[in-house]
């Protein structure tokens, strides 16, 4: 896979990563241009060298005494304070894991069984009041969340478990309003998980306000004897693009991941005041690892890359993110220019709301140009309809596009574009060109 990112000054090029696969020269028919960033990110160089050199001097067990498993250990603290960094937090408060869905997993059980634990049979005795006797623990999300969140909910409703709101998104804004969300609270809820930012449409949700709400709303709950609502977020999509500052969101819980960040496909989960203010229980069980909040011995090198790719963003996500919104702002102004605005549909772009400096997600209007035919026919461009889990859905509309509004014959056509720490305009104008050829061929204009 190659990125057409020319040679550029040396700095600019630290600042703003490396493109997949390197940068040789290739001939215009051999380019690639990649643009489906919020899918996956490649490594960059420097998270590869922390993680071939613990792989080679740090692979001992990190619970051992001798030298090798001593910098396994010092390793895997020294990553803890970096992620720690990048969020604003505190090392104690982060616990590794193998990724999103895991730690997304991880929140939703814990909340279900702190509720059984504290609220059924074995709860505490002279509460004031509870949620009724044999209540299920209440969930409430959002209907653009990410399959990981979804579909465990799911789960829990079919199993009888838990109940389930699916709160809608607003159409006019995209997001997962705070109205919407405390209104959907009842005396059984005991987790609100709303992600930070939609991986189709770029729109960053009102986390902060829904926090603030419900510490409100917590402390009056508290007073009467109802089990305390904590607040999860799943923050995949945004670290590493944005500035994510956990004492700013207040949330109890936040989901990392790696590889949406140029690391490693591992993951790791922020926990406020772990275990103390924030209950976990470990799903698994095993040796005590991660103080037996997620057992199993730890994945040194990964970590390692975990590590390093967080201090880069500490480091430089000013810099990403005004690169970022630099290439996407001139994607879509080239979009509109080459096919006309009455023909493109920006499905990203809500009045009001904020969203991701390097996603567009639009429709090119017309009834041969469904979105994956239209890639189907591109040359060049390598990017996606939607979300890279439901790739597999051939001409059917995203669920999340038509939960915004986006009218289904539009949504049929979109496409989502996200770019990267080095993509460059001089890409963005490959990019456009052969969307415009691939359409002209599937108009039989070609």
């Amino acid at each position: 896979m190659e990125a057409t990112a020319p040679a550029r000054d040396s700095r600019v090029r630290r600042r703003v990563g490396s493109p997949p696969g390197g940068c040789q020269e290739k001939s215009p028919l051999e380019r690639k241009v990649y643009m489906d960033y919020n899918a996956t990110t490649p490594l960059e160089p420097e998270v590869i060298r922390v993680m071939t050199e613990a792989m080679r001097e740090a692979w001992g067990n990190p619970s051992s005494p001798y030298l090798a498993g001593q910098k396994a250990k010092d390793i895997i603290t020294a990553s803890r304070e970096a992620l720690a960094r990048m969020l604003g937090g505190k090392p104690q408060d982060i616990v590794f894991t193998s990724g999103g869905t895991e730690s997304n997993n991880l929140v939703i059980h814990s909340a279900v069984k702190h509720f059984q634990e504290t609220q059924g049979p074995k709860g505490a005795p002279g509460e004031q009041q509870s949620p009724g006797k044999g209540a299920r623990p209440h969930i409430i999300t959002c209907t653009v969340e990410h399959d990981s969140v979804r579909l465990p909910l799911e789960h829990l409703v079919e199993e009888q478990v838990a109940e389930v709101t699916f709160v809608p998104v607003s159409t006019t804004s995209g997001q997962a309003e705070a109205d919407d969300i405390l209104a959907a609270v009842r005396p059984s809820t005991c987790l609100v998980t709303i992600m930070l930012a939609n991986n189709e449409t770029g729109v960053v949700m009102p986390v902060s306000e829904i926090s603030q709400r419900l510490k409100a709303l917590n402390q009056r709950r508290v007073a009467s004897g109802l089990p305390c609502v904590f607040m999860h977020t799943d923050a995949a999509q945004v670290l590493g693009k944005k500035r994510v500052d956990v004492e700013e969101l207040g949330v109890d819980f936040l989901t990392i991941v790696g590889h949406k960040f140029y690391g490693p496909r591992i993951g790791a989960l922020y926990v406020r005041g772990l275990g103390k203010l924030t209950p976990l229980y470990p799903m698994l069980f095993g040796g005590g690892q991660e103080r037996n909040f997620r057992p199993g011995t730890e994945n040194t090198p990964m970590i390692a890359g975990l590590g390093k790719a967080a201090e880069l963003v500490t480091e430089n996500c000013e810099a990403y993110e005004a690169h970022m919104q630099d290439v996407r702002d001139y994607l879509e102004e080239r979009l509109e220019a080459e096919f006309g605005r009455k023909k493109i549909h920006l499905n990203s772009r809500f009045p009001g709301a904020k969203r991701l400096p390097n996603t567009c997600n639009f429709s090119i209007q017309g009834p041969q140009l469904q979105g994956s035919l239209v890639l189907a026919q591109c040359r060049t461009l390598l990017a996606s309809v939607g979300a890279s889990c439901h790739s597999d859905q051939g001409h059917r509309p995203s669920p999340v596009l038509l939960s915004c509004g986006v009218p289904l014959d539009v949504a049929r056509n979109a496409l989502r574009l996200s770019v990267g720490r080095s993509t460059t305009r001089a890409d963005v104008d490959l990019a456009v060109q052969d969307l415009k050829q691939a359409v002209a061929r599937l108009e039989g204009q070609a």
